[in-house]
């Protein structure tokens, strides 16, 4: 393939898929103002919160690209399967908004047609090989469209962090709500205030179960949904004895006391094992860098020695 097929390949491709992204658009903002009107007829009426203006179909790019990524997800282009697992994703990475789904589908979308692009434009001076300048093109385009997932991976892995950092104190927030008098949904209401000033991970996820423990009947569902969001072994326990609790009418407070003891046995069980492994994880960099150094110091000095014996025995001989 030339150089000048390629980019007619590249260019339409980008341009089907702006005529495709903008039929699809069009149809999204009607409905869009039709939902919108629905929720100012429902916020005149005091039936929910009115909201600020521009806060359901955010601004700028990043609004334009959530658009998009739910047109791309009403299309029918994606499996259901597909959509749920992008969700869960999400949803354990700490992304509750109405927008996080079509902002991630529309960014993977728009930088699998940006990259090989700029790839193109930016390899177009350089001397290489055809089959390897083709290679690189279209591989940058398998990296636009896997960037976005390496990036939510790595906001996930520190979502889970926070949430395991601060989950122990929150289990101490609710023993002293529970001793205070208040009800388990009382209490979890108030923990998610006010540890939202320590550990914002932890108050999102237990204002989301306050919230659904309010719209539903089944509190063991909702419970149990703590650790399904983040699919987080330490939020499953959590769910489980509260579940337990109410379902057997244990001590609340004892139950929640002995779970946070144990969580915080295992952070420092975590920590005593990354201390273990430093002596491991040093032995490289003092192979590489500090005994060549000990070497040069202590064999240093007998090596000059043999080197000026050799000389000097050179001399004699000439």
């Amino acid at each position: 393939m030339t150089e000048r097929q390629l980019l007619f390949l590249l260019g339409g491709m980008t341009l089907l898929v702006m005529m495709f992204a903008g039929v699809l658009l069009q149809s999204v903002g009607r409905q869009n103002q039709f939902q919108a009107r629905i929720r100012h007829v429902q916020a005149s009426a005091g039936l929910i919160a009115a909201e600020p203006p521009g806060a359901a179909s955010g601004s700028g790019v990043l609004g334009v690209i959530a658009m998009l990524g739910t047109a791309i997800a009403r299309s029918g282009l994606l499996s259901t399967r597909t959509l749920l697992e992008f969700q869960q994703t999400l949803f354990s990475s700490g992304f509750r908004g109405a927008n996080g789904l079509g902002l991630f589908v529309g960014s993977k979308l728009l930088l699998l047609c940006i990259l090989p692009l700029l790839a193109f434009l930016a390899l177009g001076s350089v001397h290489m090989p055809a089959l390897l300048r083709n290679v690189v093109i279209l591989g940058s385009g398998g990296v636009g469209l896997l960037a976005p997932d390496m990036i939510v991976r790595r906001l996930r892995k520190r979502y889970l962090r926070q949430l395991e950092k601060g989950l122990p104190d929150a289990l101490d927030m609710l023993v002293i709500c529970a001793e205070a008098g208040l009800s388990l949904e009382a209490g979890i209401s108030r923990v998610g205030i006010e540890i939202g000033y320590a550990n914002r991970a932890v108050a999102d996820e237990f204002a989301q179960t306050a919230g659904e423990l309010r719209i539903t009947s089944d509190t063991r569902a909702a419970l149990l949904n703590l650790g399904k969001r983040t699919n987080l072994e330490s939020l499953k326990r959590l769910g489980s004895v509260l579940t337990q609790s109410i379902q057997y009418g244990t001590p609340l407070t004892r139950a929640l006391r002995l779970l946070s003891a144990e969580m915080r046995e295992e952070t420092l069980i975590r920590f005593e094992a990354r201390a273990a492994r430093l002596p491991v994880l040093l032995t490289v960099p003092m192979i590489v860098f500090i005994l060549p150094c000990l070497f040069m110091i202590v064999g240093g000095p007998a090596m000059i020695q043999v080197m000026h014996s050799f000389h000097h025995h050179s001399l004699l001989h000439h």
